[in-house]
């Protein structure tokens, strides 16, 4: 081997490996301080690409949670609306029947005719005001319930709206039904429980458009907890491997600082030749 002050071939070589440690550690830190192996497409543009798009997938199931999510408030509205429409129907039905009695006074009639009324307008006030997020489903221009199911939105849920006004194929009680007279009293009987029988057909269709819909949203958190721990096993890093390199690493980088010393030394060894 040559003695030369000019060129170290061994200075260089122990540099080049440090220089690969110290950027292996860089990495190796990196991974610690972001808790990724993939963080950009510089580190696998294959996983990462596969990564983006899962996370777009993921994205879209948000999208997807928020529409069940509101589609499912607008539907416990709507039975809330019905229920309570259900509930007035029976009660009327008790005044109708007590108002058919033709053996009750005047005063009696007229005091039962006036609760019958008071409860007939109830029903109206709920059904306009069974509204969520800008959507009624149970009035005389009621919509449709709608919520997308897939992360592109072209597949959709459709809960059909339910007519529970007055004077509608479900409530065919009019708004100016009275039971001011034993004939009224039994026109407004048939009529009250034909409506109830209706309400509560039409409750069954809005009761299981709501089992429909929480299935959904139940499939679809699953779905996007799948997808998450799938980005997860292709992006994120084993920080206890992540930690033994780590400590690994920083040995080697002291072992090459003491053998880049050594190298350096080695010129000084000509000196020796000269004395």
């Amino acid at each position: 081997m040559a003695f030369s002050v000019n060129t170290n071939a061994s200075a260089f070589a122990a540099l080049y490996s440090l220089n690969q440690t110290n950027s292996a550690l860089e990495v190796t830190q990196r991974r610690i301080n972001t808790g990724l192996k993939v963080e950009s497409a510089g580190d696998d543009a294959a996983t990462y690409a596969i990564a983006q798009k899962m996370r777009g997938d993921l994205a879209g199931l948000n999208a997807v949670k928020s529409s069940l999510d509101r589609a499912i408030s607008t539907l416990d509205v709507a039975v809330a609306a019905g229920e309570a429409v259900s509930d007035l129907l029976n009660e009327m039905k008790e005044k109708a029947v007590a108002a058919k009695d033709t053996g009750i006074d005047t005063a009696s009639r007229n005091a039962l005719n006036g609760d019958f009324k008071e409860l007939r307008d109830q029903i109206t006030s709920i059904v306009d005001n069974a509204e969520f997020n800008g959507t009624n489903a149970v009035n005389s221009t009621g919509s449709d319930i709608v919520a997308i199911t897939n992360d592109d939105a072209s597949n959709t849920i459709t809960i059909a709206a339910q007519n529970l006004s007055l004077g509608g194929s479900i409530v065919t009680l009019s708004d100016t039904q009275e039971i001011a007279t034993a004939t009224t009293a039994a026109a407004a009987l048939t009529a009250v429980s034909a409506s109830a029988e209706n309400v509560t057909s039409a409750l069954s269709a809005l009761g299981a458009g709501a089992k429909r819909l929480e299935i959904q949203r139940d499939f679809v958190g699953k779905l996007s907890d799948v997808i998450e721990v799938g980005i997860g096993n292709l992006v994120d890093a084993d920080l206890a491997k992540e930690s033994a390199t780590l400590q690994a690493l920083q040995v080697k980088q002291q072992l090459g600082l003491q053998a880049l010393s050594i190298a350096n030394q080695s010129p000084g060894a000509v000196l020796g030749l000269f004395q």
